[in-house]
């Protein structure tokens, strides 16, 4: 028996705030701004020349670029990155950003939320 999932009660975040927790952390990552059973959202932040170091993650992921310009290498594809591109990642997916020329301020929705457990990842 499948059970129905509890509706999630609203919650609202602003950009600012946001800025001020990625910019905080060590990996510029402010995680789990909005979450619901179904769906996380994030903020990563990645100065101009920054190295993106994470590795790929269990849920799938799309990346709005609030702003900032750099390459998205998905799988050994490069994508260009600019204000207001809107980026799908499939879960499993090997990527990262490189060659930032301007501060990335990129929004990620997590799906399913992000930190799911998963027993495999999905390709």
């Amino acid at each position: 028996m499948r059970m129905k999932a509890q509706p999630a009660a609203f919650q609202a975040a602003e950009l600012d705030e946001m800025l001020r927790r990625a910019r905080s952390a060590d990996d510029g990552y402010a995680p789990a701004v909005v979450r619901s059973d179904r769906l996380s959202v994030g903020l990563y932040t990645l100065a101009a020349g920054a190295i993106d170091r994470q590795s790929p993650h269990l849920e799938d992921e799309v990346y709005f670029a609030v702003r900032g310009r750099a390459i998205l290498s998905v799988d050994a594809t490069d994508h260009q990155v600019r204000d207001g591109s809107v980026l799908f990642v499939p879960a499993g997916a090997d990527h990262r950003f490189h060659d930032i020329t301007e501060e990335l301020v990129l929004l990620v929705f997590w799906a399913p939320p992000e930190g799911t457990e998963s027993k495999e990842v999905r390709k």
